[in-house]
């Protein structure tokens, strides 16, 4: 008998979704920080056992859209809720458990399992706490299964993975047993990039923007990458590169370390920035920059 699912990761942002479905899949696939809308795409990660296998998603927190792209973000969410075998909502033990309650009342109303992670119990001093937080939960969420962890930690991780391979249908794969995620390349390297914008700029600059490789040229030794980091004014074209390009010069250094263990190649990149004014609302750039299909 083989098994096989759609286990869809859902909640808040900054609850630690991100960190989980890395640790679940055992890659660092979705990138992590400590910013809020981090993730802006659907990103499946497929782990594989002789009998099963898991196709992992990690959606972005649910918001209140104020750009189309965040719409679409939430659409990535909501979408979540209705292709899930398994479904693994994310809370943490400091949000408000009635945050964001439509989205929480969709997920109540599913006929599939549920599985209530509560993350960062590392920050909890006693049980207490942690036994005040279930009940507000359960009252919520009556038929979950809940599993209070610490995802940095890795605690209790490896429970939630038994249990979901025990609710996975007897199906067979998906897709090929040698199959990691079904994105290219191209997608983590924009995705490292962002990452490194996230980490190094403030305020709104680094939601206003959106990296595209246009050149990924790789051979047996190396790879060379050329991309474009889109931004909606000028001024945030001139805050990214800094000055005599030295925070450009920062954001390429530190991505390609991470481009380079990711790949495991010496890599060389290039790295542009344009101005596309108020990209985030513009449908057909959207479309383009792969958010809408």
């Amino acid at each position: 008998m083989h098994r096989a699912g759609f286990v869809n990761i859902v909640g808040n942002p900054n609850v630690g979704k991100s960190t989980l479905s890395n640790k679940l899949v055992g890659e660092r696939l979705s990138i992590i920080t400590s910013k809020a809308q981090t993730t802006r795409h659907r990103i499946m990660g497929i782990v594989n056992g002789d009998d099963y296998q898991i196709v992992f998603s990690d959606t972005p927190g649910v918001l209140k859209p104020k750009f189309r792209l965040q719409q679409s973000m939430l659409e990535y969410s909501q979408e979540a809720l209705v292709d899930a075998d398994v479904l693994l909502y994310v809370t943490d033990v400091v949000e408000s458990p009635t945050k964001n309650q439509d989205f929480l009342d969709r997920v109540a109303r599913e006929n599939i399992p549920i599985l209530l992670v509560i993350n960062k119990i590392d920050l909890l001093k006693g049980n207490d706490d942690l036994i005040r937080i279930i009940d507000q939960w359960k009252q919520l969420l009556p038929q979950a299964e809940v599993f209070p962890t610490s995802a940095l930690e890795n605690f209790n991780v490896d429970n939630i993975m038994a249990r979901i391979i025990e609710l996975l249908p007897e199906s067979p794969p998906y897709f090929g047993k040698d199959a990691l995620t079904d994105r290219s390349s191209r997608f983590f390297v924009t995705e490292i990039v962002r990452e490194k914008i996230l980490l190094t700029y403030d305020k709104e600059v680094p939601y206003a923007t959106q990296v595209i490789v246009e050149k990924f040229d790789e051979s047996d030794k190396a790879i060379h990458i050329m991309a474009v980091i889109y931004v909606e004014r000028d001024s945030q074209k001139g805050i990214i590169i800094g000055h005599q390009g030295k925070m450009l010069k920062r954001v390429g250094t530190l991505a390609r370390k991470d481009i380079e263990t990711f790949f495991d190649k010496k890599v060389f990149l290039e790295l542009y920035v344009k101005v596309e004014k108020d990209w985030r609302n513009q449908e057909n750039k959207l479309r383009a920059f792969g958010y809408i299909d």
